[in-house]
């Protein structure tokens, strides 16, 4: 097996192919990339047979940025019969571990939104056959790789598995999230998307706690806001716009027409620090650097816009600089950066402070 599908956004392989060669190249595990612009996945072909299982257990999903999902896989099965797809399918997966559970998935492009109809009806029967062969446990588990088949056309497919330890949970690496109908902006869903991905479930209860003091800074009209709302926490929302009224009805937001790069709480009780503002992602970062060298918060979200041109080239130093000038300060902290589904042209990274030092 030697080579690996990574799904990312359309538009965006090239990105994701440069990050993936780039890891590779550090991991010691050599071979090229394979993108087509706006399919929605970037192949990564390695030289070595078995450097592909190598490259999905060394390289941590976590710290991949505009990947959605990765996984292990054989060459592309061409040419399936109509009448038994089954069967090449079969062979494909000799000598793959037992698996907990099965995806047969599509890029997320436009294009196979109608081939997803029929990885939907495929699975079942898929499914069942694998059971009775012991490829796949008799009921899902969670604890075990996860089988992927990924249709990329009709009787087209990648065969192949990740390690339930070092991938997305998500089917097709999205979760997948409803509108809230009294959110003021759709942008809510974007900081929704970041807890999942992000925070683990079980930490939400500690974490993400209601009565928790929470900051945002380019709130309006507030779908950002209204995540930590919803989850009953009180919020100092900074813009110089209107907050919706239906935030300010709560009594949990307290609105601040000042500019987000000079607001400094008045109390230092402030969980998160959560930010979209349309500003230079060199900027932000750096801001986001003051606020956990300075311990205003314990936790921070924000995004950062990407330039047209050379989008990988600027957030790796972006983030680069931003580790280092927490580093120069004494800061423990780990950091995530994810190109979001409900991320555009610009990534969403997370900050979790790893010592209690008091503020300045």
């Amino acid at each position: 097996m030697n080579h690996v599908i990574l799904y990312c956004r359309p538009g965006f392989e090239k990105e994701c192919a440069g990050e993936v060669q780039d890891k590779a190249n550090k991991l010691e595990l050599y071979g090229f990339p394979r993108a087509k612009s706006n399919t929605g996945y970037v192949v990564f072909e390695f030289y070595q047979q078995g450097d592909a299982e190598k490259f999905t257990k060394l390289q941590p999903f976590s710290s991949l940025i505009f990947a959605r999902q990765m996984f292990a896989a054989v060459s592309l099965l061409t040419d399936l019969p109509q009448d038994d797809r089954i069967s090449p399918i079969l062979e494909a997966v000799e000598g793959f571990p037992r698996c907990g559970e099965l995806r047969v998935e599509t890029p997320d492009t436009n294009e196979a939104k109608e081939l997803l109809k029929f990885c939907r009806k495929f699975t079942v029967p898929l499914r069942q056959v694998m059971r009775k062969k012991d490829i796949l446990y008799a009921k899902d588990n969670a604890w075990k790789p996860v089988l992927h088949i990924c249709f990329i056309a009709p009787g087209c497919c990648y065969v192949g598995y990740s390690l339930s330890n070092n991938n997305s949970q998500f089917f097709m690496g999205i979760p997948r999230l409803k509108f809230p109908s009294d959110a003021p902006s759709r942008s809510t869903l974007k900081l929704e998307e970041a807890f999942h991905v992000f925070i683990p479930r079980d930490e939400w209860d500690e974490r993400l706690a209601s009565g928790m003091w929470g900051v945002d800074l380019g709130a309006c009209p507030g779908g950002w806001t209204y995540q930590l709302v919803k989850r009953s926490m009180f919020v100092h929302s900074i813009d110089n716009g209107q907050m919706a009224q239906s935030l300010m009805d709560t009594g949990q937001v307290k609105h601040h027409e000042v500019d987000g790069f000079k607001f400094e709480p008045a109390r230092k009780n402030v969980t998160w620090i959560v930010c979209d503002m349309i500003e230079k992602p060199a900027r932000v970062a750096h801001l986001m650097g003051d606020w956990m060298i300075k311990a205003w918060a314990k936790e921070a979200i924000f995004n950062l816009k990407l330039p047209m041109k050379g989008r990988y080239d600027e957030v790796l130093q972006d983030i680069e600089n931003l580790k280092e000038y927490m580093i120069q300060n004494g800061v423990k902290f780990k950091l995530q950066a994810k190109h979001l589904y409900h991320d555009r042209e610009e990534i969403t990274v997370h900050i979790q402070r790893l010592d209690n030092r008091s503020p300045h």
